[in-house]
């Protein structure tokens, strides 16, 4: 008996997609966006949409489970790490008092994500909460050169750094579907 998921995906017209370009909800008709910080704005509003898809469907048992030993990486901790560093981005484009962790000490929010519904509740609560919070923080600087907080990071610099920190995970979250129940795709 093998107990590894066997892969599948949904889509039918591409079967190495996730979904259908029709059923994609980060398919946009028509033109990119104009100008680079509607880019980036777009850009990240695509990987948060393509993280919430890879978590779709699952029970908390699902998604609370551990990729492969030693790690503590999960689809749940995965959601409950970013909501974690959008208040730690925060913290870097202000100039008051650091927040303080959502999740304590280093490593929590991933040693933290048990298969309980109410964490899985919390966790996507304290991500829409967190990404809304930095977003209206960002919206009030429009200039992509800009520097704010004690380290003069420019707007352009953290809107790159939050792309590349949902990339990257979602590419974690790839690999962590298939292995909770085999769907595989872009």
């Amino acid at each position: 008996m093998n107990d590894q998921p066997e892969r599948w995906t949904q889509a039918t017209v591409h079967p190495d997609m996730w979904a259908d370009p029709s059923d994609d909800p980060r398919n946009s008709e028509g033109n990119s966006p104009d100008g680079e910080l509607a880019t980036l704005q777009d850009f990240l509003t695509n990987y948060r949409a393509t993280l919430r898809m890879k978590c779709e469907g699952l029970d908390a048992e699902q998604l609370a489970r551990r990729s492969v030993p030693p790690s503590t990486m999960s689809l749940l901790g995965l959601v409950r790490h970013l909501a974690e560093v959008e208040r730690d981005w925060r913290n870097w484009i202000t100039d008051g008092d650091p927040l303080p962790k959502l999740y304590g000490v280093r490593d929590a929010d991933f040693d933290g994500a048990v298969a309980e519904q109410a964490v899985v509740d919390a966790a996507y609560s304290a991500l829409a909460r967190e990404q809304a919070a930095t977003d209206a923080v960002l919206a009030e600087h429009p200039d992509l050169g800009e520097r704010l907080g004690k380290d003069g990071i420019a707007v352009r610099e953290l809107l790159v750094h939050r792309i590349e920190e949902y990339a990257r995970h979602c590419g974690h979250a790839d690999l962590l579907r298939e292995r909770v129940d085999g769907r595989v795709g872009q």
